[in-house]
């Protein structure tokens, strides 16, 4: 039989852990599954059973179109940015739109890719500020505000920028948010990618308010 020595068995124990057997190739005990109760409620630990009949929740329409409608938003983001490099020459202003470019282009890729991999069809024809359910979408800007900004230069320019830019983003953070309140958001990748797009744009709105305040 295999033995163990003193002080290897002080320390097995110490770290409580199992001690040396004849079996050295058994599973390692699994952390148990706690089901959180509803309010009120206590919490159960789940049976071993009970835990592998627990199956992780798929994509539903409302991740389908919230994923959809986020592509759409994004794509008008990506134009403000475009806007900057012929407007302004703040040094500040252009690494934040080069910054908020390549982001905005590499969720977008995400997006249309888990669309892809879940047979969705992606519609690129455009947006028109609207949703899939025909709703305005949070902070898109008009064609006013859009033709405004266009026209704008210098340090007019750099003010509108970052105004609508907080606008549009404090919008997006608006569609996670509905996503979640509507029961959406339960499926590992969307809630992962949502929950990505609510943290980046918040510290992105933080550091534009700040630049705005600069600016007086």
């Amino acid at each position: 039989m295999p033995r163990c020595l003193g002080a290897g068995t002080l320390l097995v124990l110490a770290l409580g852990l199992t001690a040396c057997t004849g079996t050295p190739d058994s599973p390692e005990p699994t952390s148990p599954v706690v089901q959180l109760g509803a309010p009120g409620e206590p919490n159960r630990t789940l049976s071993p059973d009970e835990a592998d009949a627990i199956e992780a929740p798929g994509h539903t329409e409302l991740d389908v179109a919230f994923m959809r409608d986020m592509i759409h938003h994004h794509d008008q983001a990506i134009e403000m940015t475009a806007l900057v490099e012929e407007r302004t020459d703040s040094r500040d202003i252009r690494l934040l739109a080069e910054r908020m470019s390549v982001s905005q282009q590499d969720e977008r890729v995400q997006m249309v890719t888990w669309m892809q991999d879940r047979g969705v069809p992606v519609n690129d024809a455009g947006h028109d500020g609207h949703r899939t359910d025909g709703s305005a979408m949070p902070g898109m800007l008009s064609d006013e505000q859009m033709a405004e900004l266009e026209a704008a230069t210098g340090a007019d320019f750099d003010r509108l920028f970052l105004v609508s830019m907080i606008q549009h983003h404090e919008g997006a953070k608006q569609m996670v948010e509905e996503l979640y309140a509507a029961g959406g958001g339960q499926e590992s990748a969307t809630d992962t990618f949502a929950r990505h797009v609510e943290s980046d744009q918040g510290v992105e709105i933080a550091r534009m308010q700040q630049m705005l305040a600069e600016r007086g």
